[in-house]
């Protein structure tokens, strides 16, 4: 499986769990900027978890996870809809970025918001320091704090691939007792602890999970693509510009030599806005192709 999620339950128990494989998502991520390995790595983690985190949502909007800190990485973020369309960004300081740096290393003083902005309804965000030796430590210890649903995460990524394994503790429903669902969560966590780098990085999720679990009842449930996909566009990039208001505006114009020009951080993507433009969007006429390539 390429860029994709494969869900799956264990029939005997009330855990069920998610792999994924991102490989041509992450390189788009990555043909965007040069980040140096120990930034590559990090993002392609966030990415996976992004990932993994969306299935276990049931809304239809957008996931946001956010790390912000004092040191060579001040920001990472990687967003993903309910769509899985996904993508993601870093900033970073490249003099202070050291090969091998560990997570608190490149990312001191950090701090991971979680934020759900659903198409409908209030928006959520809940916030976990970067207390444990890697990303996935951290989120799990979000859950454990949060009152949340018990979750357990493995990360890894190489630059070519990122890859992770959630799992987590549904409401009882097949086993009632306390203490045998707490039995039976940590053998499984336990065996999903034996998962190598090696063996989350290059095997399929099927035959991963048969290597975990072969003796445990576990039912593969319908997979779902992940893809990168951009949400900037010109339209998005005229109402930024439009909450300006006109004087504003039009001041920006002249200071830019008269075209507005305003870039995605995260693809890149140039939009461009003259005089002809700036006067349309403010007349209500909206904004058409640029006019720069107009005739």
């Amino acid at each position: 499986m390429s860029d994709g999620i494969q869900r799956f339950i264990f029939d005997d128990t009330d855990v069920r769990g998610e792999c994924v494989v991102l490989e041509h998502s992450y390189g788009q991520v990555l043909a965007r900027h040069p980040y140096p390995e120990p930034v590559a790595l990090l993002l392609g983690e966030l990415l996976a978890a992004a990932a993994l985190l969306v299935g276990t949502l049931k809304f239809e909007g957008l996931l946001v996870l956010q790390v912000r800190s004092s040191g060579a990485v001040p920001l990472l973020m990687v967003e993903c809809s309910s769509e899985r369309e996904i993508r993601g960004i870093a900033r970073y300081e490249a003099e202070q970025v050291q090969p091998g740096a560990s997570l608190h290393e490149l990312l001191p003083e950090g701090v991971l918001a979680i934020t759900v902005e659903p198409r409908d309804g209030q928006r959520y965000q809940g916030l976990v320091a970067l207390e444990g030796e890697h990303l996935a430590d951290c989120l799990t210890a979000y859950f454990a704090t949060s009152e949340q649903l018990p979750t357990r995460f493995w990360l890894q990524a190489d630059g070519q691939r990122a890859c992770g394994m959630l799992l987590q503790q549904l409401p009882a429903q097949r086993i009632s007792d306390p203490e045998q669902r707490e039995v039976r969560w940590q053998h499984l966590t336990l065996l999903g602890d034996t998962l190598t780098k090696k063996e989350l990085l290059a095997l399929p999720p099927e035959i991963l999970l048969h290597r975990l679990y072969h003796e445990e009842p576990v039912r593969l449930l319908e997979p779902y693509a992940v893809h990168f996909h951009c949400s900037c566009s010109r339209e998005r990039s005229a109402r930024a510009l439009s909450s300006l208001g006109r004087e504003d505006a039009e001041r920006l114009l002249e200071e830019q030599g008269g075209t507005v020009t305003i870039d995605c951080q995260f693809c890149n993507q140039r939009y461009c806005f003259d005089a002809a433009d700036v006067a349309q969007l403010f007349s209500g006429g909206g904004v058409q192709q640029p006019s720069l390539a107009r005739h």
